[in-house]
């Protein structure tokens, strides 16, 4: 090798080597980028669920509810809200009042759940999900303090027991069924342990439920006509300890257990995920969660009035309206979020949402109706009589069979929805003893 040679090869060589070390930078600043892009959406940090600086839009008012109210073909309905207020006080037909508040709540219950999920993109997946459980049982809610405010006990018990038993069975059941159908070819996977959680939580409710109406129907009070109240009261405030331990347990101490654990290994869904944006403002969801709250408020004032006089003009027992009817509507948005997420294969999310709003409602729900009576002085308590508290007691142990496993498909929804007819059709034959409201 001649000696003008050698400083071109070492020149190749050191130009080689700059070109090695320029490549591994710009793979090293890809790996940097790409990692920084997964630390955003979760998926290198299972430890916990990030909180990712989402970037919030700025809307008009004419764009805020051209968005809310002119984007959904359900909204439609709306005006059913006004018209049955123009019929309370024109007509006058109860009948004719509550189909149309009936109506007129549909949108405005999954609007409610809109407005949370846009709100939940500014708090986090924890308590973006505690977020929608809360608004999602707030229409059940305003309809039992409404009714309890005008004395009519048996229609709070019935309707917080229709929605525990609609959210386990109806919305669970069709979340199952059509992600089942979309993922016909395995079973869905959830977190098992999560679910024996949950199952723990019903249970629980169920025996603050059952021990009242026991105590009732052996007739063994130490002071009869008090003691079932006393032991009501007491069981609540115990129950309402449990629910406060649990959302600590859920949002500080396992917050890790309730991040959307598919989102980590699921490659499909990262490109989805990316295409979620918020489409309103912090603000702007704070204001129409407000606003729609209020609404659901006044129509629920005439459906409450409305449901003694459309029982009577409609020949339905009045079981039936409260416990398949109401809550058919108030879980509106959760029966639409339940089964999106399941058809996107996100069935932690969708357990959460049905059996996460099961819980508030047995947990939180009832027990806080039987303090806010105990301040107004009406005495509601746990006594959700006989036929009530047996159905409920069936439906947790049959939900508990069914999600015991961590897996579902369309069979085990397609059998949660049998379930929920055959109780359906149970309560319309059933003639509640204490039809004038009372204790």
């Amino acid at each position: 090798m001649s000696h003008s040679k050698v400083p071109t090869l070492i020149q190749a060589h050191v130009e080689m080597g700059s070109v090695d070390e320029a490549e591994h930078k710009s793979q090293d600043a890809n790996k940097q980028t790409k990692e920084a892009s997964l630390m955003e959406q979760g998926s290198l940090s299972p430890s916990f669920p990030q909180h990712t600086t989402t970037k919030s839009p700025k809307n008009t008012v004419p764009k805020s509810i051209k968005i809310v109210i002119f984007s959904n073909k359900l909204n439609l309905l709306l005006p059913f809200g006004p018209l049955a207020i123009l019929v309370h006080y024109l007509i006058d037909s109860k009948g004719w009042v509550f189909l149309l508040s009936l109506i007129g709540i549909t949108p405005l219950a999954e609007r409610l759940g809109y407005a949370t999920e846009q709100l939940a993109f500014y708090t986090g997946p924890t308590v973006g999900g505690l977020l929608n459980a809360t608004f999602g049982n707030v229409t059940e809610l305003i309809i039992s303090i409404f009714a309890l405010k005008n004395g009519m006990i048996r229609v709070v018990q019935l309707t917080l027991l229709g929605s525990i038993l609609s959210n386990m069975l109806l919305v669970l059941g069709c979340a199952f069924f059509c992600g089942g159908l979309v993922f016909h070819q395995k079973d869905q996977v959830f977190d098992k342990g999560l679910a024996v959680v949950n199952s723990g939580l019903l249970l629980m409710a169920v025996m603050g439920i059952l021990f009242p109406a026991v105590l009732h129907y052996t007739h063994s009070e130490v002071h009869a006509g008090s003691s079932e109240l006393a032991l009501s009261r007491f069981s609540s405030c115990i129950m309402l300890i449990a629910y406060a331990a649990y959302l600590f347990f859920q949002l500080k101490s396992q917050s890790s257990s309730y991040s959307p654990l598919e989102e980590e290994t699921n490659q499909n869904e990262e490109t989805s995920d990316e295409d979620e944006e918020p489409e309103i403002s912090k603000l702007e969801s704070i204001i129409w969660l407000s606003i729609l709250t209020a609404w659901v408020s006044l129509l629920s004032g005439y459906l409450v009035d409305a449901i003694e006089g459309a029982s009577v003009s409609w020949n339905i027992p009045i079981a039936f309206i409260s416990v398949i009817l109401l809550p058919i509507v108030g879980n509106a948005a959760e029966h639409a979020g339940a089964i999106m997420f399941a058809m996107k294969d996100k069935l932690d999310l969708s357990l959460g949402v049905a059996i996460g709003s099961s819980i508030q409602i047995s947990m939180f729900a009832v027990p806080f109706c039987v303090v806010i009576g105990w301040v107004m002085g009406e005495q509601m308590d746990l006594n959700f009589q006989l036929f009530e508290t047996a159905m409920l007691f069936i439906t947790v142990i049959v939900v508990a069979f069914f999600i015991q496993e961590g897996t579902s498909n369309y069979f085990k929804g397609l059998m949660l929805i049998l379930c929920y007819l055959i109780v359906a059709a149970s309560f319309f034959v059933h003639e509640d003893p204490q039809q004038d409201g009372g204790i």
